[in-house]
């Protein structure tokens, strides 16, 4: 029977016990190199070091000659050794490797290791030896951490590109004064609304309306004026409409108002409180108030209209009538009645 070989014996290059020596110490050590990793072998019985590399000996701040011959209880801290002591239990008890992860404070400082651990045999002994590769996860957790934040930078960044885009697409749709769409994206969702209307039998508004005439002072004070009563108007508009709304600067003077899944009596609820609010507002050039007031008419689909022409012309009229009433006049389309 062969007996157990001292520590110094396990140090030496001329190690002869069968099962462990020379050459079982040089493959664990070559590998351990590969992995940058720390290397450890145990007496299974004992726990106590037959072999450390130099990694390792770093690590336990000893000489090797200082380790071997010694067990976890008169290097670490007594919870460190609890810890890697069940690892080692679990280890021994495996018929393949078994790798487990230590999170710990040593030496002040924060470690984090995967550890790989193989039960080897000798000499018919089970389980007699305990090879410990210990490999540190900081560097590759640092890797991971510098990699998901360069893809979430990339991330963002492509949400910033992609919102620069459409608002640059945007932007060929949009009055430069107001804000507001043009007309072109306008009678696009006019068709829409239509469309979505006959086919689910629901109703919509269209309104239209129009600057009353500035006053004089606006007049007098030319271009200038006239921009801030218009970025004033787009600013009322966009604050009384909701975002399946669409509020569009047709031409000069004219605006138009698409009010999707209301009727009559609710657009002119809607759209008089606009009116009161247009003709409220204060807009100040040069620490000089200005007013502006305007007419609005509005029609519904399909109460006052059957088709998109129809409802254009409905509106068109209830326009004129306001402003035929003075300007500052809200006027509803007459509801149409189907032949009896």
């Amino acid at each position: 029977m062969s007996s157990t070989p001292s520590p110094t014996e396990l140090e030496r290059s001329d190690a002869t016990e069968p099962g462990f020596g020379p050459v079982l110490a040089a493959l664990c050590e070559t590998w351990a190199a590969r992995q940058g990793a720390m290397l450890s072998i145990k007496d299974a019985a004992s726990g106590r070091y037959a072999y450390v590399n130099d990694a390792m000996a770093r690590f336990l701040g000893r000489p090797a000659s200082q380790i071997c011959g010694h067990g976890d209880a008169e290097l670490v801290d007594p919870a460190l050794v609890t810890a890697w002591r069940a690892a080692e239990q679990s280890a021994l008890s495996q018929a393949q490797p078994l790798t487990s992860e230590h999170r710990f404070e040593w030496a002040g400082q924060r470690h984090d290791y995967a550890v790989l651990r193989l039960a080897v045999d000798a000499d018919g002994q089970a389980g007699r030896w305990l090879c410990s590769v210990w490999t540190d996860q900081a560097p590759q957790r640092q890797k991971d951490l510098q990699l998901r934040a360069a893809l979430q930078q990339l991330e963002e960044q492509q949400r910033a590109n992609e919102k620069l885009r459409l608002e640059v697409a945007d932007q060929g749709l949009r009055d430069a004064a107001t804000g507001l769409y043009t007309r072109p994206h306008f009678e696009d969702q006019l068709r829409r609304e239509v469309g979505l209307s006959t086919r689910e039998h629901r109703e919509f508004a269209l309104v239209l309306i129009e600057l009353d005439p500035f006053s004089e002072r606006v007049g007098q004070l030319g271009a200038a004026a006239e921009t801030r009563v218009f970025e004033a108007m787009g600013r009322l508009l966009r604050g009384n409409t909701r975002a399946m709304d669409a509020s569009c600067r047709l031409d000069g003077r004219r605006f138009g108002v698409l009010l999707s899944g209301v009727g009559l009596a609710t657009a002119h609820s809607r759209m008089e409180g606009l009116r009161r609010q247009c003709a409220t507002q204060i807009v100040v050039l040069n620490g000089e108030e200005l007013g502006f007031s305007v007419s609005m008419g509005v029609a519904s689909f399909p109460h006052t209209a059957a088709s998109q022409q129809d409802l254009l012309v409905a509106c068109e009229g209830a326009l004129a009538e306001a402003r035929r009433r003075g300007g500052n006049h809200l006027t509803l389309a007459s509801i149409r009645f189907e032949d009896r």
